[in-house]
């Protein structure tokens, strides 16, 4: 990484990515400035002047860091300070902006770009593909191997929240040596809501009725809320209907082009192979009437959850 210029602009959604590349950043100036000065700004809490006031020359001297948090969220008086000072940014400041990408703020960006700010994207990591990528990159960063197993049973487990993903990486590698596999995932976090769907969710589109009813009771009596298992139920069979329609080519390719991760795409042609599109057709329905029935529109979610499965292994079954 180049040194900093006057300014960085920390530009995307995801905010562990963001909050990682403000930390470089500051690490990076401080190799040249140990005494840096650091202000964080809250865009939100933004009072007119208040830039000016921290740029301005101190009478100590010194190298300073303005970090202003959220730019988009910021008002009028913000966006026009920003402006204004990069018309005459000051030599001893480097001004890091963070932004969620959004809309708002254009012309303080336009700025930024103007003074030819360093940029780093911090892209939304949205798709079963991110999330894998992240995974492998977090076990990248801190010198381990993970098998695809591991990789595949943490996503499915807390692909929800990026955060915790990074943060169950770095348990693993802290109380773990050698190679993480499946097992050790399976062990610290097997019990998860997301793991405990995709199990449900496994049997049923395999055929399985005894195996899954049996996950789903026992995830049941344990305290998982029937809500986020007819969500897993429908992500998979949304998975089988989006790799069915996209014909051939190799797991990499389709992964890419589908945003799923390329075991993903394997297993669902392992399982298409099993369903016909009608079959497909009524267990997508079936899911969609529970869900409606488990967020309220029924009496018994539970049962609801039940009545899907038994739909989805029999349309698998007769096709």
């Amino acid at each position: 990484m180049s040194a900093p210029s006057t300014a960085v602009l920390v530009r995307g959604p995801e905010e562990l990515l963001a909050e990682r590349a403000v930390v470089a950043t500051l690490q990076e100036l401080r190799e040249t400035s140990p005494d840096l000065d650091v202000i964080r700004i809250a865009a939100a809490a933004y009072q007119p002047g208040e830039l000016a006031t921290h740029t301005s020359p101190s009478l100590f001297g010194g190298d300073k860091a303005v970090v202003l948090e959220r730019l988009d969220e910021g008002s009028d008086e913000l966006l026009d300070d920003v402006a204004r000072y990069l018309d005459l940014p000051a030599d001893d400041v480097t001004l890091v902006v963070t932004h969620s990408g959004a809309q708002r703020g254009k012309r303080a960006i336009d700025a930024l770009v103007k003074v030819k700010a360093r940029v780093v994207e911090c892209p939304a990591i949205k798709t079963d593909r991110d999330k894998t990528d992240f995974v492998v990159n977090e076990f990248r960063r801190q010198n381990r191997k993970a098998t695809p197993e591991a990789v595949r049973a943490l996503v499915e487990a807390l692909g929800r929240d990026t955060r915790e993903l990074a943060s169950a990486v770095a348990q693993l590698v802290e109380d773990t040596e050698g190679v993480v596999d499946d097992r050790v995932v399976e062990i610290y976090h097997g019990g998860k809501v997301e793991a405990t769907g995709f199990r449900v969710a496994d049997a049923a589109v395999a055929g399985q009725t005894g195996e899954a009813l049996r996950l789903l009771r026992h995830a049941i009596a344990t305290g998982v809320d029937p809500v986020p298992i007819v969500a897993v139920l429908a992500s998979q069979l949304r998975q089988l209907v989006k790799v069915g329609s996209a014909g051939r080519g190799g797991s990499q390719q389709l992964a890419k082009q589908l945003g799923m991760a390329p075991w993903q795409v394997d297993k669902a042609r392992r399982q298409l192979g099993h369903w016909t599109a009608d079959g497909l057709g009524r267990a997508i329905q079936a899911v969609a009437a529970a869900d409606v029935e488990v967020k309220g529109g029924g009496r018994d979610p539970v049962f609801a959850v039940e009545r899907a499965l038994l739909s989805i292994t029999a349309a698998r079954r007769d096709g």
